[in-house]
């Protein structure tokens, strides 16, 4: 946005040529404000008690337009039903231009006595509303925005790319611009170092040339750095840009005075060539950064387009994916991608699951089974019911956590915040004093003196804290999703990275966590007759053994006895003490009983996932002693513990002896990372130095959890380890490098050893060599050894 023709509206007064609302410059004898839309939003946030948003505004060089005439759109169809009459909303917020836009418009709606929850982001012009009361509410609300100043739309995938694409644009723009100047100032610089029997005329005209190119490019492809440092001194604060844009200017202003009194040389060349390697840092960087978020596009982009809906007369029509509400019936095509989360209702299903678990092979469903958002059927056509809207889906919660996960800030984050508030004014405090040092001490005239002032102040470089850093992070949570692992946590790779024993449950994490019937001592009459039974139970082992036999028909009039069994008439399936079998009953086993028949046993195993063995190996070999944690009993076990070679492993253990466990590892100083799927892992989960689960976990273990492996299985778990090793390691070798570049550069610039232009190429240089290294944590290749 240009700081031309805009004023601070607070600030200015009532003769002041420009509006107090949004900043437009106004035509003479308009009065205070640009129109009554600006008049009646100043009004409007006056009332409100919000009038620190001006102040806000001009700290953060935000602006702010009028709202044209918003579209007629019902928001309320929009809003989705939570619990307790609460609504939810997604929008598309444009004119947030700035953090005090951001501030104004969560203020202005938490002033609403119905708002639980109102969060904005700045960087994909995302609004969240919750609300308690009627979906109506949602036009009251877009109507307060619109009265602000701010045009609203129902979000979509869509959006978020519209905004990557304008912002690029301009940043590709600026950098082309400072390209064209570089090349071009570097040639008529060239002709003046090796002319050494050139005239003074000609040398002034190259001196002039050069300034002709110049200037227009540092005015224009610097404007990115000077609006920062601009707003940080607003603010209160500085950044690394106000030291870029003193260096800049000043090279300028000291080349402009050698240009007036043709002086042997100028450094044109070394103010445009940082500015054209600074913003090509900056493309690199947006670029890693917009690979990240690309993948949240991606996720939503899954769900874009419509589905074949049944209607009440049983004909089938294409309705947009977003009208489709829970309980509704589809018709899924063959090659079709499923742009919901469904429920198979017959047959059975050949699904392609790469897009969001990353696994290679087809998965088979079958009738009943929970169908995954974003898959492709490769089979034949089927029929399913929606068990989630869009917005309510898988698809969009993973989408809300990989924008939270990127967006985050970690430890390493908060380091780099905390260096550049101090490295800025030490850099000002160098160059200021280097530039005495030599004028008032060192005997040389003060033009002479800015040279290594100049230099001094441009060859510092807090990249590594303030760019670098946030890109190892984006990086590697993008990466990690295209590898089936979804990031739910700001932390979490850090602490990952960092865990030294890893706690496993058994049931549904090292094992698929479905009971299977084993072959035994019964008839197929008896199979038959007990599978009837089950068919009536949701329990675990019923409902297995109804599996083992489907074309049994149905028992009539079955009563079931919770905890101990079902029955009808004189036949009985369930514990050994329910039937009256001495002793204790064997692991997971259904006992049967009918009338004149002695009881037989239907004995089930919960097999191993396929993967279990190698994966406990490969956390074993990445350096993580093991543990198996479960709450069944001992001799299944300590079956799972041989066959995946853990020695060490409790059963039987409860939810609080699970958290107990957790916090005594704690204790002793060990980190922690625990695997669960549960309900009864979630406090374990939860209290463990990290925690991870499968695709398939319960919602409440997915919500303790940092980490979701998307995949089947814990396949992902060993990658995800290294890949956050990979990022820490990363991470601190941006730090050291930033650190011992300014060791030596800084000293040397002092010294007078460099110029400008060659403290403008190292400083842009190293700025690229710690971009492109965090690029690294999306290849997972392994660093140098020089470099660990």
């Amino acid at each position: 946005m240009s700081l031309i023709g805009r004023v601070t509206p607070e600030a200015a007064p009532a003769s002041a040529a420009a509006c107090l609302h949004c900043g437009a410059v106004l035509p003479p004898g308009a009065g205070r404000f640009c129109c009554t839309g600006c008049e009646g939003a100043h009004a409007l946030v006056a009332g409100l008690g919000l009038d620190g948003f001006y102040r806000r505004r001009a700290a953060a060089d935000g602006a702010l337009r009028p709202a044209v005439e918003p579209a007629a759109v019902d928001f309320a169809g929009h809003a989705r039903p939570g619990r307790e009459g609460e609504h939810s909303l997604e929008l598309m917020i444009a004119g947030l231009a700035c953090g005090a836009c951001v501030w104004l418009v969560e203020q202005a709606l938490a002033a609403e006595p119905a708002m639980l929850r109102a969060r904005a982001s700045l960087a994909t012009r995302r609004l969240t509303l919750a609300w308690r009361g009627p979906a109506a509410r949602a036009n009251d609300f877009a109507a307060l925005l619109a009265r602000l100043g701010f045009r609203v739309a129902p979000w979509s995938p869509a959006c978020l790319s519209a905004t990557e694409d304008a912002e690029g644009r301009t940043l590709v723009r600026v950098l082309g611009i400072a390209g064209f100047g570089a090349m071009n100032v570097m040639l008529v610089s060239v002709a003046v170092w090796v002319g050494a029997d050139m005239g003074e005329a000609t040398r002034g005209l190259m001196h002039w040339l050069a300034a002709l190119i110049s200037l227009p490019v540092v005015l224009v492809a610097g404007m990115p750095f000077y609006r920062s440092a601009l707003a940080g001194l607003r603010g209160g604060r500085v950044n690394m840009d106000l030291a870029v844009s003193i260096g800049v200017l000043a090279t300028t202003a000291m080349s402009l005075s050698e240009t007036i009194r043709n002086g042997p040389f100028t450094f044109f060349d070394g103010a445009v060539s940082l500015l054209a390697l600074l913003l090509a840092g900056r493309v690199l960087d947006r670029a890693a950064r917009r690979r990240a978020r690309q993948a949240v596009a991606e996720l939503l982009a899954l769900q874009e387009g419509s589905v074949s809906l049944f209607g009440e007369d049983g004909g089938v029509s294409a309705v947009p994916v977003e009208s489709v509400r829970a309980g509704q019936r589809i018709l899924v095509a063959a090659g079709e991608r499923l742009r919901l989360d469904l429920l198979l209702e017959a047959g059975e299903a050949l699904l392609d699951t790469a897009a969001t678990t990353g696994e290679s092979l087809p998965r088979r469903f079958a009738a009943g089974a929970p169908l995954p958002a974003g898959a492709v059927n490769m089979g034949a056509g089927f029929t399913a019911r929606v068990a989630a809207a869009a917005a309510d889906g898988s698809l969009a919660a993973m989408a809300r956590l990989l924008e939270r996960a990127e967006g985050a800030r970690g430890r390493y984050v908060d380091l780099a915040d905390r260096v550049v508030r101090y490295f800025v004014p030490t850099v000002l405090a160098v160059a200021l004093a280097t530039f005495l040092g030599w004028w008032l001490w060192g005997g040389l005239h003060w033009q002479a003196a800015l040279v290594p002032a100049v230099a001094a102040l441009i060859v510092t470089c807090p990249c590594g804290f303030a760019i670098a850093i946030p890109a190892v992070q984006a990086v590697s949570v993008g990466a990690l999703f295209r590898r089936g692992v979804l990031v739910a946590s700001a932390t979490a790779l850090e602490r990952l990275a960092s865990a030294d024993h890893v706690v496993l449950d058994k049931t549904g994490t090292l094992t698929e966590g479905r009971p299977a019937l084993l072959p035994g001592d019964w008839t197929e009459a008896e199979l038959r007759a007990a599978a009837g039974l089950a068919q009536a139970s949701r329990h675990p082992l019923s409902r297995a053994l109804a599996a083992a036999c489907p074309e049994a028909p149905a028992a009539e009039g079955v009563e079931e006895l919770p905890g101990r069994g079902l029955r009808a008439g004189g036949r009985r399936l369930g514990s050994a003490a329910f039937l009256g079998i001495p002793g204790e009953d064997a692991g997971m086993t259904l006992w049967y009983a009918a009338p004149g028949q002695a009881p037989v046993a239907f004995r089930f195993a919960d097999r191993l996932r396929a993967d279990a063995t190698a994966i406990v190996a490969e956390l074993q070999a990445l350096g993580l002693s093991a543990e198996l944690l479960s709450g069944d009993a001992p001799n299944a076990v300590a079956a799972v513990a041989g066959q995946t070679g853990i020695t060490a492993w409790t059963a039987r253990a409860t939810p609080e002896a699970k958290a107990a466990r957790i916090e005594a590892l704690r204790a002793e100083g060990r980190r922690p990372l625990m695997v669960g799927d549960g309900i009864n892992d979630a406090a374990a989960l939860a209290l463990a130095h990290v925690a991870a689960c499968p695709g398939d976990a319960t919602d409440l273990a997915q919500t303790a959890a940092d980490l979701v492996l998307q995949g089947e299985g814990l396949a992902a778990l060993p990658a995800a380890i290294r890949s956050a090793r990979r990022a820490q390691r990363l991470a601190r070798q941006n730090i050291t490098f930033s650190l011992a570049y300014n060791l030596v550069a800084v000293p040397l610039a002092v010294a007078n050893i460099v110029t400008p232009l060659l403290a403008a190429l190292v400083m842009a240089s190293s700025s690229l060599v710690v971009t492109l290294n965090s690029l690294r944590a999306e290849s997972g290749k392994e660093s140098p050894r020089w470099t660990r």
